[in-house]
């Protein structure tokens, strides 16, 4: 290994994932942290002198881009963190630049991502979401946490085990700031998750229980956060037990009510839900009889919209792996009976049923679709097909495979769902032809 800790680089482009580029010796440093054009101090991470590539993080600013502001949150400012020997704290990585510099340089890596992984030359804006705040804070309504030595509530700092004490969680909504969870001492607690509904319920705080922790500690625990609804989390059998009030939170869309148990799948930003409902339903053409499907359906966000637009001689089939999840689609979805909702693999239960389809949603988690899954897909006569994804590699892989059977990209929209971050949220129609 190099012993070449610290080193003087100027910093390239943005590549995905939350870096810069720069170089050193003619090897390939990622750096976060950064703005393109700055001379930077950057304290290496990953170094081995064998690797193909290294990893950084800036420690010091020798000549800054007009870009760059001060830190929204102090424990992820890497500066402040340089100054004291230690790491950033992990998930606001894009915190030390302005909004506007930061969705130029989403829309660089997307449309990076896009040319390279799907051969298609696409001019890429990111929007911000119509109701955001100036400052792009406050609009988590889910985030978890480790528990430290100490009990006290911590996070990762970046492809780190190193847990860092936190005090506030500035990107989360003002209820679960507002709970102080940070005051408390969760000893015996492996970690905590907190989601606040957008219903007006008390936000759920979830314990994943530690190994000795016994009952009567996690009963006291769940009695000292009085303003939430608390739940352990067994993390042998997933399993969820109600300690105080609900082990699920509401959330109301477009006047309508789903319900989403424990830790389950629900799209982060507070604007989140009726943003991208909007956009999926903008450029599908829906409406009396259609036969539409929702797949990695989730809780249902999209289902219930959608089976509104095909009415009763219409039919939408809902496919969710996760047993959680389809069974809050149950309760969320009942009466509209043109909704066949079907648990498990998309492209397997595609395949068994081979469906004639007219219009399809796709929303898949981070790691995309796949292959096999659009190859299903694809053989059912869809017209349209309309691609909710949280990560430009994975939807611009996925657009290649259907390039591939002959489909095209027609519109797609790009909504800046995570500011601070390097993490970004599209809308694409896909169509045959």
């Amino acid at each position: 290994m190099t012993q070449t800790l610290e080193l003087e680089l100027s910093i390239g482009p943005p590549a995905h994932g939350g870096h810069c580029v720069a170089r050193h010796d003619g090897r390939v440093v990622f750096v976060r942290h950064g703005v393109p054009g700055e001379v930077v101090k950057v304290k290496l991470t990953e170094y081995d002198d064998g690797a193909r590539f290294w990893r950084g993080d800036v420690t010091e600013v020798l000549q800054a881009s007009e870009d760059r502001v001060n830190h929204p949150w102090p424990l992820a400012d890497a500066l402040l963190a340089g100054l004291r020997g230690a790491k950033p704290v992990g998930g606001a990585e894009f915190g030390h630049m302005t909004l506007d510099a930061q969705r130029r340089i989403k829309a660089a890596v997307f449309q990076e991502q896009l040319q390279r992984l799907a051969m298609i030359e696409r001019d890429v804006t990111v929007e911000p979401v119509p109701d955001e705040t100036e400052d792009g804070l406050g609009w988590r309504t889910r985030t978890g946490f480790a528990v430290a030595a100490d009990g006290h509530l911590a996070m990762h700092a970046h492809r780190s085990d190193e847990l860092i004490p936190v005090a506030d969680m500035p990107l989360a909504v003002p209820g679960i700031n507002a709970l102080s969870l940070w005051l408390l001492d969760f000893s015996g607690v492996a970690a905590v998750e907190v989601a606040a509904g957008s219903a007006g319920d008390p936000p759920l705080v979830i314990l994943t229980a530690g190994r000795d922790v016994d009952r009567a500690a996690i009963t006291a625990l769940a009695q000292s956060i009085p303003e939430a609804a608390v739940a352990v989390l067994d993390p042998d059998t997933g399993g969820l037990e109600r300690l105080r009030g609900r082990t699920w939170i509401r959330e109301n869309v477009d006047g309508r009510e789903y319900r989403v148990t424990g830790e389950g799948f629900w799209q982060i930003h507070r604007s989140a839900p009726a943003v991208l409902t909007g956009a999926v339903l903008e450029h599908l053409d829906l409406g009396p009889g259609v036969k539409a499907a929702d797949l990695y359906a989730g809780a249902g966000l999209f289902t219930a919209p959608l089976a509104d637009a095909v009415g009763d001689g219409g039919s939408v089939l809902t496919i969710e792996g996760s047993p959680r999840a389809n069974k809050d689609a149950r309760r969320n979805l009942h009466g509209l009976h043109q909704v066949d909702i079907v648990q498990g693999k998309v492209e397997k239960v595609l395949r068994e049923r081979q469906p004639q389809l007219d219009v399809v949603v796709l929303d898949p988690p981070r790691a995309g679709a796949g292959g096999e899954a659009v190859k299903a897909i694809t053989r059912t006569g869809a017209r349209a097909v309309a691609y909710v994804s949280c990560d430009p590699a994975s939807f611009a892989r996925d657009v290649g495979y259907f390039r591939k059977a002959g489909w095209t990209l027609d519109s797609l929209r790009v909504v800046d769902l995570y500011p601070h971050t390097h993490h970004m949220e599209s809308v694409a129609v896909l169509r045959p032809g």
